[in-house]
């Protein structure tokens, strides 16, 4: 069993695609298939069952993607020690994201970080779901909540601030709203209810609502529909300054939510100084950032 072959096991078990991992590693997918049976035959074991929906590890396949997951950590750790921790940041690092902090925070905070280490390259995945870590789907996520399970490393980056807010000419046009009360009368903005990955998402009691009128499982389209004019939302006030038209937030003295963003690695990677030194730079920018942009907002007339 050689690197080569199990570079190429781990890239088709996190992609579950033969086409997609040679896509990745480039290589033409005929290679990494007969990579893949080679290194069965090699192990006696088969290692992923084929499926309409892709490549799915067996049970032998799981127990190998922890062993390779190791050895794979272990080359970086050496690299890292080899390169020396005085330098730059280099190589490439993959960030999960839900899409509130993908779209409106994290594009100039990487940005940033990239102007400070010119060798570094940043991947923002912007998914409005849970990351799979052991899968290597990113080296790390930004989460509303800390995990419970598994074997993560958890670090709290910033607390956010949230209003119900509304475009002016939207506010114009409709009944005005001195109370959470009369939101009743207006057409209200949110999440899919059953499309809602995480319980600090759920407005809807906040908002003393029984539904929304108009929803998405992505904070961005929610954001552009009340950036439209088509109702009243709950939006992330670092997002507001991003708005090309005018956005009042409103009763902020009756709604006003506090969450927190955090940085999820797996265990195993604790050691890797890259990520270590990535994760600081982080933190102290999303911090900086979400301070910045928050005092933008206006307050409430």
């Amino acid at each position: 069993m050689n690197w080569d072959d199990t570079r190429v096991f781990l890239a088709v078990a996190r992609e579950e695609s033969i086409s997609r991992a040679g896509k990745g590693l480039k290589m033409d997918p005929a290679t990494v298939a007969r990579r893949i049976s080679r290194l069965e035959e090699a192990l006696g074991a088969p290692l992923f069952l084929k499926s309409p929906q892709g490549y799915a590890l067996t049970d032998e396949g799981e127990r190998l993607l922890a062993h390779a997951t190791r050895a794979e950590q272990a080359l970086h750790l050496g690299e890292e020690e080899l390169r020396g921790q005085a330098g730059l940041l280099t190589g490439t690092i993959r960030l999960g994201a839900p899409d509130g902090s993908a779209n409106y925070l994290l594009p100039q905070v990487c940005a940033k970080i990239c102007d400070e280490n010119p060798g570094l390259e940043v991947e923002i995945v912007a998914l409005p779901r849970v990351f799979n870590l052991s899968k290597r789907e990113a080296d790390m996520a930004v989460t509303v909540s800390p995990p419970d399970t598994g074997r993560l490393l958890v670090q709290k980056l910033s607390d956010y601030h949230l209003h119900l807010a509304a475009t002016e000419s939207y506010l114009a046009g409709h009944p005005e709203i001195t109370s959470l009360e009369d939101l009743k009368h207006h057409r209200l903005i949110g999440y899919i209810p059953d499309m809602i990955f995480d319980k600090e998402l759920d407005y809807l009691a906040d908002m003393q609502a029984e539904k929304v009128h108009l929803s998405s499982n992505s904070f961005s389209v929610q954001f552009n529909f009340m950036r439209q004019g088509a109702g009243v939302a709950v939006v992330h006030d670092f997002a507001i300054p991003a708005s090309d038209v005018p956005i009042r937030r409103i009763l902020t003295d009756q709604l006003s939510l506090t969450r927190s963003f955090y940085l999820v690695r797996h265990a195993d990677e604790r050691r890797v100084e890259r990520l270590n030194r990535f994760s600081t730079a982080l933190a102290r920018e999303i911090r900086r950032e979400v301070t910045r942009l928050e005092g933008l907002c206006e307050p409430q007339a």
